[in-house]
């Protein structure tokens, strides 16, 4: 059985973290912040972003993308709000160890420790892809410190998982074309947005630069690969108690926006699972964006999410 990610308190072997100055120029432009480091307890360094001052909107990514993802939120927020955005352990500037556990609970326990170490509250969480069972996971671990939700495309529990995905965590497959041929990066940059003109000009290449090698692929796989599809998985637990629990969040000003073109979390997700557990919530769905959503719709998703900020405040 592999440890806990919180069972040491000294750093395994591991490559460091990547420094921000080593991004590209083009990259940089779209993502002007070095950003800031947080010792986790199994001694790794995660990287996250702290910029803003105010109530805190702590934005959770998923895979295979890191804060990036969420820079025009922060760009826009910042001014009137503390934004707090980590990178995952694996993911973005953060430590990407080989030996690490990189189990779902072993991330909620990370963000956890963040939210305690800078002290958040009031907090707007925002969530995405991994990022939802992430985020919802913390959140039910301090609830006193959750404000309101935002929630684009994700889940907190088992669905139809696609063949390409299943496909992807197969033994040796994983290792050749998830760590290999970078196949998820790229995948991801063909399906995952409906308008792909929004990757000229660096945007492409900033998902893509903390991943530039086989040994920086590493969280890409492992998350594909803690998917609970098998009943014994030791992740099916965590799922199922995020699952039956989250509801107890249903109080807290909520808003879904959804990206209906999302071959993952289809509409689906949202109609007959979401809207059953919060059934007070708003709702914002987009035809034409898919399941990067705040990528291919960010114009539309701020001022949805500024008046959703002003009538609970």
């Amino acid at each position: 059985m592999e440890p806990s990610a919180s069972a040491s308190s000294s750093a395994p072997a591991a490559p460091t973290a990547q420094p921000w100055d080593s991004l590209p120029d083009n990259v940089k432009q779209h993502y002007p912040w070095p950003g800031e480091y947080f010792t986790t307890a199994s001694g790794h360094q995660q990287h996250y972003l702290d910029e803003g001052s105010g109530d805190p909107m702590l934005m959770v990514h998923g895979n295979p993308t890191w804060s990036f993802y969420y820079r025009r939120l922060v760009q826009h927020f910042s001014s009137t709000h503390r934004c707090v955005v980590p990178d995952h352990i694996g993911c973005g500037l953060s430590e990407m160890p080989e030996d690490w556990t990189y189990r779902l609970q072993d991330h909620i326990d990370n963000l956890v420790a963040l939210i305690d170490h800078l002290d958040l509250k009031d907090i707007t969480l925002l969530v995405h892809d991994w990022g939802g069972a992430i985020g919802f996971g913390a959140a039910l671990a301090r609830p006193d410190r959750i404000k309101r939700l935002v929630v684009f495309n994700t889940a907190v529990f088992m669905e139809k998982v696609p063949w390409s995905i299943r496909f992807a965590r197969k033994p040796l497959v994983g290792e050749t074309m998830v760590r290999g041929l970078n196949a998820f990066i790229r995948a991801s940059l063909l399906w995952n947005l409906t308008d792909r003109g929004r990757l000229g000009d660096g945007v492409g290449e900033g998902y893509g630069a903390p991943y530039k090698s086989f040994d920086k692929r590493v969280g890409h796989l492992r998350f594909i690969r803690d998917i609970p599809l098998e009943d014994g998985h030791p992740t099916r637990e965590t799922i199922e108690r995020l699952d039956r629990d989250v509801v107890t969040l249903a109080d807290r000003p909520t808003v879904f926006i959804w990206g209906d073109k999302d071959f993952v979390f289809t509409p689906r997700f949202l109609h007959e699972h979401w809207l059953k557990k919060f059934p007070e919530a708003e709702v914002h769905q987009f035809e034409d964006a898919a399941h990067w959503v705040v990528e291919d719709a960010h114009e539309r998703i701020v001022p949805i999410v500024e008046d959703f900020l002003a009538r609970h405040p």
